[in-house]
Order: C-alpha cells, then sequence, then structure tokens
C-alpha cells in the first residue's frame, strides 16, 4: 500500500510541475515511467475497475512522454501494458454486465482508450521506422472510426503529420500512403470531418510528393491530386502547382493558358503574379509568359512594384544564358536612369542586388574579369565624387577582383575609393588587412588590426545609423584572425590578437580578443598531437595570464564597470579550471591551471561557490606538488614541491577559515586533508616547526583512527624519517582502538604490528631495556585482545608468536639468559591462540 500510495505521489508531483516547466520533458517521462511500474509491480491478482483504469492512463501517458521526447522505442513497453490493461478491463466489464445494452456501453468506453493506445503505437513504430506496423497500427484505428466518428480528424491529421515527415525525409512513396489516407479518412464522416480546406492542404501536398517523387512516372497522378485540391478549395498554391505539372508534362499553350483562367477567380498579389511569369519564362513559355505579363499591369494599374516586370525581364534572359540582351537592357536604363527615366528606388536597389549577384556569379567561378564588368555596371549609377556607403561596399567588392586577377595597385584604388566614400569603416579597414594578409606584410596586417580596434571602440556615424552591430569590432577581429588562418597565415592572425590583447585600451575588446586568442588555440589543441600540443597549452597559459595582469589593470578603466570584470574573471578562471581537469594526466599542467583559476577567481565575489572553488584549487594544487615531490629524484627538486605545496596549504587554511563560517561543514574532509598535506610537506623538508604542528593535532578531540595511521605511514616515508612521531601517532590510534564499544580486531592488530615493527626494529639484539619493557607491554596488549576475540587474524597471532621467540632467541645469542626464557616463553603464550596453525608450531 505504501508503495502504490508512494507511486501516486510521484505521479501527482510530476503532473503539477508541468505548467511550472520546473522539470524538463525527460525527466518527467523518466518519472512517470518509475511510478507506472510502480503502479503494475502493486497490482495483485484481481485488481479493481479503478486500478485498471489508473493503469491504463498512467501507461498512456507515459508511453506518449516518451514518444514526445523522441525515445519512442521507451514507450513500447508501456502502451503494450496499456492494451494488456485494457483487455484486463473489458474482461471485468463484460463479467459485471446485466444487459447487452450495458455491454454495449462498456465497449464504447474501452474502444476510446484503444483507440488512443493503439493511434499511440502507431505513433511510436513510425518513429522508429517500421512502416509496416505503422500502417498495422493505423488500420485498426480506422477500422474503428464506425464507432468513434469523432476521432476522425485526429486520425486524419495523424496521418497528415505522418505524410509530412516522410516527405521532409524523401520517402516519397510512405509519404504518399499516409497522405491518401489522410484525405480518404478525412472524408468518411461529414459531420467530423476536417473541412475542405484541410483536405485541399492534403492533396497539395500529396500532388507535391507524387511530383518530386518521379515527375514523369507518376506526373498523372500530381495532376490528378492537384485538380482534386483545386475542387475541393481553389487556393493560388493549387493553381500554381497545376501549371507547374501541366509545363513539366509538356501541355500545349492553350492548356496552359486554360490554367492561368482560373486566376482571374482568385485575389492574387503581385508578387504571386511575378512568380508565375517566372515559371512559364523558366520553361520556355515566352508567348504565353509575356501575353501573362502584359495582363499584370491591368491588374495593378496603380502599384508602384510595375517597376519589377523589367526586372524580370532581365532575370529572364541571365537565367536563359542570353546575356547580351541582357546587357542591352541594363544599358538602356542605364541611359534611362541619366535621361529622365529612372527607375524607383526599390527597383534600383533591385537592380544592385541582380548585378552584384552576377557578379558574385563570375566571382565564383574565378571569371574576374567579367564579375568587373557586371560590377561596373552597378557603379554607373552612382555620379562621380556620390559618397554612398554601398559605393564603398562595391568598390572593396572590386578590390577584392583585381587582387585575384593580380592587379594589386587597382585593388588598393579601389580601397582608396572606398575610404573615401566611407573612411571611418570598421569595414573597409578589414579590407586593408585582407590585402595585408595577401600580400604576407605582417607589418601592414598589424596595423590594420590596430584600426580596427580604435573603430571598434567608437563606431562611425553611418554605421550608426545602419543599426550595426555593438559587437561588430570584436567579431570582425576574430574573423581577421580566422581569414589569416585559411590563407595559411597562423603567425599573423595570432600576432594580430596577441598585439591588441597587449594594446588595446578598450577592456572589452581586449579581452573580446583574449577569448578569441584560448577559442583558436584550444581548436587547434583538439587537432593536434601531444608532440605539438606543449607549446600550444604554453601559449594558452599566457593568454590567461595576461588576462590575469589585465584584470588587475582594469581597476583604473571606468567604462569597464566591476559587473563586466567579474563576468570575465568567472570566464577566464572556468576555463582555467577546465583545462586543469582536462589535463589530469598531465600534473604539471593541471596544477598550473588550478593555481591559475584561484589567481583570476580572486576577481570574483568571495561567496560561498567562489570560495569552494578557490579551496579546491589550492588543495588539488597541492596534491599534486605533493605527489611530483614523491617522484622527483634530486632533493632539490623535491624541496622545491614540498615548498610549494606548502605555500598553497597555508593559502588554503586562510580561505577554508572564512568558508566554514558560511555554513556547516561538519562531514568536509578538509580539515584532515590540510592536515595529511601539510604535514606530509614540513616532515619531508624536515622542517623545524612540525612537532609543534603536531602537538596541536595530539590535543584534537575528535581526530580519527585512519587519520593517525596516515601520519604514522608518513612520518616514515623517504625523505622524512620521525619514528619518535610515528610511535607517538600509533599509539594515540591504538589507544582509540581500545576506547571503541567494540574492539576491532583486524584494524587493531594492523596498527599494533606497524607500532612493534618501528619500535622493534628487525634484527637489532642490543636495545635499551625500558624499550623491551615498553614492546612487552604491547604484546600483553595483543594477548588481552586475542583471548577476549576470536575475530583475531590468526596470521597476526602467528607473527605475534615469531617476534615474541625471535626476540629471545635473540636475547638468548648475547647472554641475557633470562629475558631470552621471559620473551620465549611470552611466545609460547600466544601458541595456545593458533587455530589450524597450532600443531605445525607445537
Amino acid at each position: 500500500i505504501q508503495v502504490e500510495e508512494s507511486a501516486v505521489s510521484l505521479w501527482n508531483w510530476t503532473v503539477t510541475k508541468h505548467t511550472g516547466a520546473v522539470i524538463n520533458d525527460e525527466l518527467r517521462a523518466k518519472l512517470r515511467s518509475v511510478a507506472c511500474r510502480l503502479i503494475c509491480l502493486c497490482e495483485g491478482s484481481d485488481p479493481p475497475e479503478g486500478t485498471i483504469r489508473r493503469q491504463i492512463l498512467m501507461s498512456m501517458k507515459t508511453g506518449k512522454g516518451w514518444i514526445d521526447t523522441g525515445k519512442a522505442g521507451l514507450a513500447d513497453g508501456f502502451l503494450e501494458n496499456a492494451v494488456s490493461s485494457i483487455e484486463k478491463l473489458y474482461a471485468k466489464l463484460r463479467k459485471g454486465s446485466e444487459s447487452e445494452a450495458d455491454l454495449q456501453v462498456h465497449r464504447a468506453d474501452v474502444e476510446k482508450s484503444l483507440f488512443k493506445v493503439l493511434s499511440y503505437q502507431a505513433e511510436s513504430v513510425f518513429a522508429q521506422g517500421d512502416f509496416q506496423k505503422a500502417v498495422m497500427c493505423m488500420q485498426r484505428c480506422k477500422d474503428m472510426l464506425m464507432n468513434l466518428p469523432k476521432e476522425t480528424c485526429y486520425l486524419s491529421v495523424l496521418c497528415y503529420n505522418f505524410g509530412v515527415e516522410t516527405y521532409e525525409c524523401k520517402r516519397y512513396e510512405q509519404s504518399s500512403f499516409w497522405l491518401s489516407q489522410s484525405y480518404d479518412i478525412g472524408k468518411m464522416d461529414v459531420k467530423y470531418s476536417v473541412g475542405k480546406e484541410m483536405r485541399a492542404k492534403v492533396l497539395r501536398l500529396l500532388a507535391t510528393t507524387y511530383f518530386e517523387w518521379n515527375c514523369t512516372l507518376y506526373l498523372d497522378e500530381a495532376l490528378k491530386a492537384i485538380s482534386l485540391a483545386n475542387q475541393e478549395n481553389l487556393h493560388p498554391a493549387g493553381v500554381f502547382l497545376k501549371l507547374k505539372f501541366l509545363l513539366k508534362s509538356g501541355a500545349s499553350d492553350e492548356d496552359i493558358n486554360s490554367a492561368l483562367a482560373e486566376f482571374t477567380h482568385l485575389e492574387m498579389s503581385f508578387d504571386s503574379c511575378l512568380n508565375t511569369a517566372k515559371l512559364l519564362l523558366e520553361h520556355g513559355r515566352e508567348s504565353v509568359g509575356f501575353d501573362f505579363l502584359k495582363s499584370v499591369p491591368e491588374r495593378f494599374e496603380s502599384s508602384p512594384d510595375l517597376g519589377k516586370i523589367t526586372l524580370l525581364h532581365i532575370k529572364f534572359l541571365l537565367q536563359n544564358k542570353r546575356e547580351l540582351l541582357a546587357k542591352q537592357k541594363i544599358e538602356e536604363i542605364i541611359i534611362g536612369h541619366y535621361t529622365g527615366k529612372q527607375l524607383l528606388p526599390e527597383a534600383l536597389n533591385q537592380l544592385h542586388i541582380i548585378l552584384w549577384d552576377r557578379a558574385a556569379k563570375y566571382y565564383e567561378e574565378k571569371s574576374y574579369s567579367e564579375a568587373l564588368h557586371w560590377y561596373n555596371y552597378s557603379v554607373s549609377f552612382y555620379t562621380p565624387g556620390q559618397i554612398d556607403q554601398n559605393l564603398a561596399k562595391l568598390q572593396r567588392n572590386m578590390a577584392s577582383c583585381y587582387l585575384h586577377l593580380k592587379q594589386v595597385d587597382k585593388a588598393k584604388e579601389a580601397v582608396k575609393q572606398a575610404e573615401r566614400c566611407d573612411p571611418n569603416s570598421i569595414f573597409t579597414k578589414f579590407s586593408v588587412y585582407k590585402i595585408a594578409v595577401m600580400e604576407n606584410n605582417t607589418d601592414t596586417a598589424v596595423e590594420a588590426v590596430i584600426e580596427m580596434g580604435k573603430l571598434a571602440e567608437k563606431p562611425s556615424e553611418h554605421e550608426d545609423r545602419l543599426g550595426v552591430d555593438k559587437n561588430t569590432g570584436s567579431n570582425l577581429l576574430s574573423l581577421a584572425a580566422q581569414i589569416a588562418l585559411e590563407n595559411d597565415q597562423q603567425i599573423v592572425a595570432i600576432k594580430a590578437l596577441e598585439y591588441l590583447s597587449e594594446h588595446l585600451q578598450d577592456c572589452r575588446q581586449l579581452f573580446a580578443a583574449l577569448k578569441c586568442l584560448v577559442r583558436l588555440m584550444l581548436s587547434k589543441v583538439m587537432a593536434e598531437n601531444e608532440e605539438k600540443r606543449d607549446e600550444d597549452i604554453n601559449s594558452i597559459m599566457t593568454y590567461l595570464n595576461l588576462a590575469h595582469k589585465k584584470l588587475a589593470e582594469s581597476f583604473t578603466e571606468e567604462k569597464f564597470t566591476g559587473d563586466m570584470r567579474i563576468l570575465e574573471a568567472h570566464w577566464f578562471r572556468k576555463v582555467a579550471w577546465n583545462l586543469a581537469v582536462q589535463f589530469k594526466d598531465s600534473p604539471e599542467k593541471m596544477r598550473d591551471f588550478f593555481v591559475l583559476s584561484f589567481k583570476l577567481s580572486q576577481f570574483c565575489p568571495s561567496d560561498k561557490a567562489v570560495l569552494i572553488a578557490q579551496k579546491t584549487c589550492l588543495l588539488m594544487a597541492a596534491a599534486v606538488d605533493l605527489e611530483m615531490g614523491r617522484q622527483q629524484v634530486t632533493p632539490s627538486e623535491q624541496t622545491e614541491h614540498f615548498s610549494q605545496a606548502l605555500q598553497h596549504l597555508q593559502t588554503c587554511k586562510e580561505i577554508w577559515k572564512v568558508l566554514k563560517l558560511t555554513g556547516d561543514f561538519a562531514k568536509d574532509p578538509t580539515d584532515t586533508l590540510l592536515l595529511l598535506y601539510e604535514f606530509e610537506a614540513r616532515s619531508k623538508l624536515n622542517d623545524p616547526t612540525l612537532h609543534n604542528l603536531m602537538e596541536s593535532v595530539w590535543e584534537q578531540p575528535q581526530i580519527e583512527i585512519k587519520t593517525l595511521e596516515i601520519i604514522a605511514s608518513l612520518a616514515m616515508e623517504s625523505p622524512a624519517r620521525y619514528p619518535v612521531l610515528c610511535k607517538k601517532a600509533l599509539k594515540s590510534a591504538l589507544n582509540l582502538h581500545r576506547k571503541q564499544p567494540v574492539i576491532d580486531a583486524v584494524k587493531f592488530s594492523k596498527c599494533l604490528h606497524s607500532l612493534i615493527n618501528v619500535s622493534l626494529p628487525t634484527g637489532l639484539t642490543d636495545l635499551d631495556p625500558c624499550v623491551l619493557q615498553e614492546v612487552w607491554d604491547y604484546f600483553e596488549d595483543a594477548l588481552s585482545v586475542v583471548s577476549s576475540t576470536d575475530a583475531y587474524p590468526e596470521m597476526e597471532i602467528l607473527w605475534l608468536m615469531t617476534r615474541a621467540w625471535n626476540t629471545g632467541i635473540f636475547q638468548y645469542t648475547v647472554g641475557k639468559y633470562k629475558e631470552a626464557e621471559q620473551w620465549c616463553g611470552l611466545g609460547m603464550r600466544f601458541l595456545n591462540h593458533l587455530g589450524s596453525l597450532k600443531k605445525s608450531y607445537e
């Protein structure tokens, strides 16, 4: 019952969070899945009707949820469970039905749910690419429409959606099937049909599908479908498609004119008429096309767009490779331009676009002389000395052509003209930069970048009027580096950005340049092998260090606000952090990036998140230095790493003091880590303050046994050697073991083993009696624990017996017979506590 209640609560909670967008769709589907599975586990052998209905609802919605999140495969099990539950419900309802009328009511109720589940199954298998199963599910739904006429519209739209998706994926055969089904279903029930507009829309897409599938093989089907669509609902798009199909079929001009006559019954836009004329002309129907064009002015007498007819004629001539005639038309327009027959401004702009597009076409074809010819047509519409920003752009484009023709002087002259028209344009300076890059002129390229940086700081007036993006300057600076890289001038790009990073006064532009540098180098690093990567990683380190330096200097920049500084610092510190994590296989780089991330984070507010990040950076840096110190061969290198680790730890301790004031860190291991790291660093540096550090440790009431044991181990790890501290730590640990409610014999034995080893080194015979007495007491402690528990490891008992016996033997060899008898007797006392090994040693 508790499981069922929890499942229902989880389901209801998920539903309540749907409207608030608290959780995303995928997480919602996962939560529903959990709730649904829990409900199914609580089903029982004969669940009541309400439980079954709830299972049906939950399974349906869970399955639909997975479909909507794009993971249809996960929906199948839930939908199958819904079908099974529906069958159980029907069986239960039949059992309780007292009359045929009741049974009919129950059957109708069940069919509604089954129809919905089948439609979801159709969606699921369709999404998984199983066309046949989708057809089967849809057909079952279709068969149920006689009893569920209200679902006609829903199923028709579902099939239409399938048709749209398969059409977009160019699965035309499947698309034609789904669209045909959509149309057929949509007209099954007059009362609940989708409407003639929707049916016409379906048919238009069906016709388009046939046409794109195979315009030769299925052209008749396409014509039939579009004719039927126009009968359902006459629409300009339908008439246009019909005209398109007729032209493809090679229909006579008479048939084409008949189709065009349908336009007279429709309200069409001027552009629609132009598109129709364009279609006719593209298919070589010049007579019909021009006749249709003649009718356009009659329909749009007051339209200011009639100049487009002339432009369409030019476009048609160009598209049909009748370029000479097109040029004649353009030259006539140029003459008219200076004789009082000027085009309207909008039409003139369109003509400029045509000319520029034609020039661009020849530019792409590398016919740069011809491209210049078309650009000169555009220039003809400008009066001498005219100042215009588009003319400046035109001159820049011409400069690009001259560059490809190796006419550098003309290119430079064109750029000069652009500067005359638009002297303060960052785009013109960018053209200067491109010429410099093409000439491999590093100095000029860098100078151009400097000018671009100045203009990016204060855009020109006409750029303000154009609404040029405030980030255009930064974007162009990044693009400048990219162009240099694309032209195998990587050094120029990087040098330019580095130069900007050093000299730009605007901090925003400066940091944008640094970001660009970091991004460029990161992408380069990802594509390089390890041999070349180190140098570029060092460059990134340089950029991040420069960012740190500039952030420190930015306090004198009035326009660079504190919030801006914080945002930049966060960006760079996160980059450094991510790089540190990425280079975990390279300890030195990882440490350097963690240290740099800490330095950059000092420009951020000292909130809890930043303090935690700072603490983590320093702990990681200290850990890496300690690890590197362990691996170094020379004492000087070891000393350097342990000293660096100690510096990081001292800073970290100060941060940790502040951080502990912000919340409860009772379970945080930082105190222990700081202690262990500092102990290791100081012990291996032979630091005289080590004993002072440990005095405070011995006084700690809640120090853990494990910590003491690690301290003992570190105290004897080379180059450290502090047997006294080691013994003291092990004694403290042993005392804590004794204070436990139940002594852990295994851990106790290991700790005692270590203590005896450090107190009684193997092979020494001349030992101080006090030392022997101390060790004797440890053996007595061991006997006490061994006698009180069966959990003491047998091998440890054996080891104790052997060490005691051997100590007695060593005493015997030096003539101390009484002590020898005592120690050998002590060893014999352990013999009685051996298990399977006792007979072997008796």
